[in-house]
């Protein structure tokens, strides 16, 4: 199976104060982070999708490698990111995806769920039994997803309708968005 990976990471963070792209921790940007999580678990191509302050985010990260693309509605919501990375894809049986807000996501939770990729399959990570991140496509799917995809609701209601698989990350990775920066663990 081909399974490519998808960094949404549009947004202008506006909770947190700047798009969350830009954010460093640990000495990484956040959109390099995802990206390389992505890519150490197999997933090829990786797919960036940028929005609010692309242009610096191109500037001062190093997305070498990868394919970036821009999402002009991003203030529409990550909905708007998810369509937009979908329609980047071709040759690729189902794609990871991973909001750029997640650092805690692992490669060996991104494995769990490139281990389960074929073009049908709906799976999604949880947390202590709570639904996250990343979650994983089938090809199949993307047309439904798509039309689905609205504000910030992303794949949410779609994965809950058709009865995405549910993997287990808890032992592996930390799923928690960091909304604003006292959710930082550091």
């Amino acid at each position: 199976m081909r399974v490519a990976g998808l960094v949404l990471a549009a947004g202008a963070g506006s909770r947190f104060g700047r798009p969350k792209a830009l954010v460093a921790h640990r000495g990484v940007r956040w959109v390099e982070h995802a990206a390389a999580v992505l890519g150490d678990a197999g997933c090829a191509p990786v797919v960036v999708v940028l929005g609010a302050a692309a242009a610096t985010v191109r500037a001062e990260t190093s997305l070498a490698g990868l394919v970036v693309v821009d999402n002009p509605g991003w203030a529409t919501g990550m909905g708007s990111s998810l369509r937009v990375g979908l329609a980047a894809l071709t040759g690729v049986d189902a794609v990871v995806v991973l909001p750029v807000d997640t650092p805690g996501v692992t490669a060996a939770a991104v494995g769990r769920l490139v281990a389960l990729a074929s073009p049908a399959v709906l799976a999604r990570a949880s947390y202590a039994g709570a639904p996250g991140h990343p979650v994983l496509i089938g090809a199949d799917h993307w047309p439904g997803v798509s039309a689905a995809a609205t504000g910030d609701a992303g794949a949410r209601d779609y994965l809950r309708a058709h009865g995405a698989v549910v993997v287990p990350c808890e032992d592996v990775a930390d799923g928690a968005d960091v909304d604003r920066p006292e959710d930082l663990v550091t």
